[in-house]
Order: structure tokens, then sequence, then C-alpha cells
């Protein structure tokens, strides 16, 4: 008899308890909906979160909440895929505008991703010439390839750019090779911009510069002048380049946040289900 004195107020107690429970978290619950009709997400996930973890054996609320949550990402999903689309739009009308000024090379046969590259800078026009030459690929991932063909080996793997109290210097290329045309010996050296030593941004600080110095470093150095169209050249690649990688970059969000809508409509449908 003194157990089921005992039992009963406790079991009074405890129900009691559960009840304040689940009417605070249905109270939450019901905030956290009334934000998602606002379209206020974050404070939605806030009021969906503290049920979590305030409230986690109040068990139909907590299912309830997680469908509410699963709707919330979402909705932040397809407005996140709004907002892409709309930045997709402008630069997509950036480009547009900047790469009539370009030469675009790319041999449909068997290449899937072309290269732009500054007319001034096309080989046509630079049959046997010396120089620095940049191109950016329509992903926009930008390199400078040197090319060395003044006569004798050099097997050249770096190139340094001058002013007259400062300089940068590319690291040593892996990618150094030989080539020729019409007997003529080309060595050629490429440079992925990132791991240039910094010469790229070197160029662009003196853009306005009617010339810098241009060393090629290998088994000797061979010295000579990059004039202003090569400096020129450059600045307009790279800017290009600002602007394909952007949108390169836009289209993996577009595409992350795709695969997340695809993920939730998943769960949501499953959830439905059951």
């Amino acid at each position: 008899m003194k157990v089921r004195k005992f039992l009963v107020p406790f079991m009074i107690l405890f129900l009691a308890s559960c009840g304040q429970e689940e009417k605070k978290a249905t109270e939450l619950f019901n905030r956290a909906e009334e934000s998602f009709k606002s379209a206020n997400y974050s404070e939605a996930k806030l009021q969906i979160d503290s049920i979590r973890n305030l409230y986690p054996k109040v068990f139909e609320v907590r299912k309830k909440a997680v469908r509410l949550m699963q709707q919330v990402e979402l909705e932040e999903q397809k407005t996140s895929l709004e907002y892409l689309d709309s930045m997709m739009a402008v630069k997509q009308a950036v480009l547009d505008s900047m790469k009539v000024a370009f030469v675009l090379e790319k041999d449909t046969a068997y290449q899937e991703i072309g290269n732009y590259f500054y007319p001034s800078q096309v080989v046509e026009k630079n049959i046997g010439r010396t120089f620095l030459r940049a191109c950016v690929s329509e992903k926009g991932e930008m390199s400078l390839t040197s090319i060395y063909c003044a006569g004798g080996s050099l097997n050249h793997t770096s190139v340094k750019v001058s002013s007259a109290d400062a300089f940068a210097q590319t690291p040593e290329s892996p990618d150094m090779y030989v080539t020729s045309d019409l007997g003529r010996k080309i060595e050629k050296a490429d440079y992925k911009v990132g791991a240039d030593g910094g010469v790229v941004g070197f160029i662009i600080a003196n853009k306005d510069a009617k010339s810098l110095k241009l060393e090629f470093i290998g088994d000797r150095t061979y010295r000579t002048v990059m004039y202003s169209p090569d400096i020129k050249a450059i600045v307009e690649v790279s800017k290009l380049a600002q602007v394909l990688a952007s949108m390169e970059e836009i289209r993996k969000e577009q595409k992350e946040a795709n695969l997340k809508m695809q993920f939730l409509n998943k769960k949501i449908a499953e959830t439905v289900i059951e």
C-alpha cells in the first residue's frame, strides 16, 4: 500500500511533466511553421533545433519537426538556386561582351574544352618569336607558356619577369617540351596560374609599363624584353579568366544545390509514404 501511495503521485507528476513538455514543444513547432510560411527560414531552423535539444522525448512533435526541417532546407536550396541562376545570367552577359575580343581555339574532333587567346598572341602571328604567351580554358583555368626559339638548346624550365626594382619568377615547370617548325627547334614550358610564382600578378601590377625584362632560365639564361602588346595580352586574358572561373564556380554550386534538392525530395517522399 505504501508503494502504491508513493507511485500514484509520482505518475501524476510524470504525466503532468510530459504534458507540459509536449505543450511547449508544440508551441515551438507552431512558431517554426509560421516562420517557414513567412520565408524566415533561419528562424524556423532555430525553433526546430530548440525542439530537438530541449524536448528529445516528445517523439511525435520531433517527427513533425524533422519533416518541417526537410521542407525548410528544400526551400533554402530553391532560393539559393534562383540566386545562382540570376548570377549566371549576369556573368554570361559579361562573358558575351568580352569574348568577342579573343580567339577561341578548339578542335571539336579531339578537344572538349577550348582555349582563349588574345589575338596578338595566336600562333599564326608569332612564328619564330621568343615570348611569354597567355591562354585561358573555357573553364577559367589560366596558364602561361614560355616559347623559346632563338637558337640552340636552352632546356629552359622557368621564366623571370623584372622591372627596374622588382621581379617575379616561376617555379620549375614539369611541362617542358620541344617541337619543331620548318626545321626550327622550339622549346615550350607551361605554368599554371596559381603555381606561377606570382608572375601574372606581377605583370598585372606593371600593366602600364612600356616593357619588362624577360629571362628564360635553363642550362643557361636567355634574356629578352617583353613589350606592351604582350603585357596587355596577359592582363586581358587574366580578366577573362576571372569571369570564366567565377562562372565555373557558379556551375559547381548549381550542381550541388540540385543534388541537395534531389536528396531532400527523396526524403520527403519517403516520409509521406511512411
